[in-house]
């Protein structure tokens, strides 16, 4: 072999190998590449997924936040609609005590409540009170059941009151006293379970 030929020869193999250097560090370069996107691709669907679930509770934290003001909104207005509702119907409730002070059924009852304190009382010294709305009845009641009875200083609405006063016996039939325990015990009740 000439030494041009061996020139040759030698271009030829160098190149070759060089061709073939350049063509193996191209395809790890480009199996690097195709990794590092695989792995950026991973990364990239889990942040994805991540900020998914994130924005996915926020978004439930949020509806439940204005579920809950909501909910505090209705029940605001319940309570109010249940006091004004409260109020109309003791309201009513006054005006029929009322209505059953200036009927003659009245009288019947102070009678029966003041001889039920009476014999609740047996021997013992009883003192009886009336309303002050009552007075015009003070001396027909004190006719009809044979008792002295006492004008209280008091204003109860109606009804009497009665006191043994050597056992400390307050005996409270008064219309308010009655009025304002319903008042304060009411409750609206209601719904499936108290029909």
């Amino acid at each position: 072999m000439t030494i041009e030929e061996k020139l040759t020869h030698f271009y030829d193999t160098s190149v070759e190998e060089a061709r073939r250097q350049a063509e193996k560090e191209v395809q790890e370069h480009k199996e690097s590449l195709d990794a590092a996107m695989e792995e950026h691709k991973k990364m990239a669907l889990e942040n994805a997924a991540s900020s998914r679930k994130a924005e996915i509770a926020n978004a439930r934290r949020e509806i439940n936040k204005a579920l809950s003001a909501e909910q505090l909104n209705i029940r605001r207005d319940w309570t109010a609609r249940q006091s004004r509702l409260k109020e109309k119907l003791f309201s009513e409730v006054r005006e029929q005590i009322l209505k059953f002070m200036e009927s003659s059924c009245y009288e019947e009852y102070l009678c029966s409540k003041i001889e039920e304190a009476v014999c609740f009382a047996e021997h013992d010294e009883i003192q009886i009170y009336l309303s002050r709305e009552d007075e015009p009845r003070l001396k027909s009641l004190t006719i009809k059941t044979g008792f002295p009875l006492r004008l209280s200083g008091d204003s109860f609405i109606g009804g009497i009151k009665a006191v043994i006063p050597e056992k400390n016996i307050l005996i409270d039939n008064s219309f308010e006293e009655g009025y304002d325990a319903a008042y304060r015990n009411f409750k609206f009740n209601g719904g499936p379970a108290h029909e």
